[in-house]
């Protein structure tokens, strides 16, 4: 067995973030082989990964961010067993590390993303290995991009909840933004406008419509008609442009925006909440 050292322990600490006496452990086991070493670190992730497979992973953290040019959007959700760990600054410095990946790289799916390179070894495997370090089943369970000329994201306090807004022209103020981002993430809309609406969710809500009327009695030669009233209703309560504005329920998120710009809108946007 090789005569480790503190500074070797600690050089395969800092390549691994594994803890000070499993690499000690690894660099041992290797005959002070770095690689094997590191090997050794990512087998025993497979194993405990292996052995927590049945586990529930439903904590961890929902992290956005845009890129320098402010034109592009990338939001994953990086699962965990408990609160513990997903308040843990290591794991939300690895989670971020996934991210800013995402953002560089723009993976066409979450799949792609996985198979990205994180310091040499894929995502999948590098989340593997951190397995082992950290003693829990990780799952990175959500990713989602957004692109447009002007884009912005939010974390909500406590990294459960996040959103990404792209609007129509660039240089939008950066309160505005901010404002339509903490809107998205408060009121969770369905689509952006009435017309993104699937029609899945509008057959469903002409149903529930058609329900309520029957139950209460209304003449079958009205029904549709009140349906079509409850729709309106919920396209209002339900889509970005046509929701009451948060901070001023006199007027609607497509009002406040135009006082900005005429021309200024919504595009797309993404909200992933750990507990919705």
């Amino acid at each position: 067995m090789s005569n480790i050292t503190a500074s070797e322990v600690s050089k395969l600490r800092k390549m691994t973030g594994a803890g000070m006496m499993d690499c000690k452990k690894a660099l041992q086991e290797s005959n002070g082989d770095f690689d094997k070493a590191i090997e050794i670190i990512r087998k025993k992730g497979q194993a405990v990964a292996n052995k927590r497979a049945d586990r529930e992973a439903t904590e961890g953290v929902v992290l956005a961010k845009i890129n320098k040019d402010g034109n592009k959007a990338a939001t994953i959700v990086l699962n965990c067993e408990t609160d513990f760990v997903a308040k843990n600054d290591n794991f939300i410095a690895f989670a971020d590390s996934i991210l800013q990946l995402a953002l560089a790289k723009t993976p066409a799916n979450l799949t792609e993303l996985k198979a990205l390179k994180l310091d040499n070894v894929s995502v999948e495997e590098k989340i593997t290995e951190q397995v082992g370090i950290i003693g829990e089943k990780l799952d990175l369970s959500y990713y989602s991009s957004i692109s447009a000329p002007s884009v912005i994201s939010y974390i909500h306090p406590g990294n459960k909840l996040a959103s990404a807004v792209g609007f129509n022209k660039p240089g939008v103020e950066i309160q505005v933004a901010k404002d339509i981002a903490m809107q998205v993430a408060a009121m969770n809309p369905v689509a952006v406008d009435k017309e993104n609406v699937s029609a899945e969710i509008i057959e469903k809500e002409m149903e529930i419509g058609r329900d309520q009327a029957r139950q209460q009695g209304k003449p079958e030669n009205i029904i549709e008609k009140i349906a079509e009233g409850k729709l309106n209703k919920y396209f209002k309560e339900n889509t970005l442009l046509n929701q009451a504005f948060v901070k001023d329920n006199k007027k609607t998120i497509k009002q406040y925006l135009q006082e900005q710009d005429k021309e200024l809108t919504v595009t797309e946007f993404t909200r992933y909440g750990l507990d919705s």
